[in-house]
């Protein structure tokens, strides 16, 4: 599985709020284009880009942003996080 589990704090409710963008932990390996391909397959939400990170712990992070701008707010509140 690409997608390990929301990355949620307060930045990324920020992020969230101000700009259309989610933050997920993902697998190592995952590139970007399976990273987005696995939120369309998901959640039904089309993906305008994916930046990814590697964080201090050496976790793989993925910024998503959306084409549709209340689609991040619709996939945290699936998830049951919002």
């Amino acid at each position: 599985m690409v997608l390990k589990y929301p990355f949620v704090t307060e930045k990324a409710m920020m992020m969230l709020e101000s700009q259309n963008k989610l933050q997920f932990l993902v697998d190592k390996e995952a590139t970007k284009s399976q990273i987005a391909k696995e939120i369309t397959r998901s959640f039904g939400q089309e993906v305008k880009s994916v930046r990814t990170v590697m964080t201090a712990k050496g976790e793989k992070k993925a910024i998503i942003s959306f084409t549709n701008e209340k689609a991040a707010e619709e996939v945290l509140s699936r998830l049951g996080i919002m």
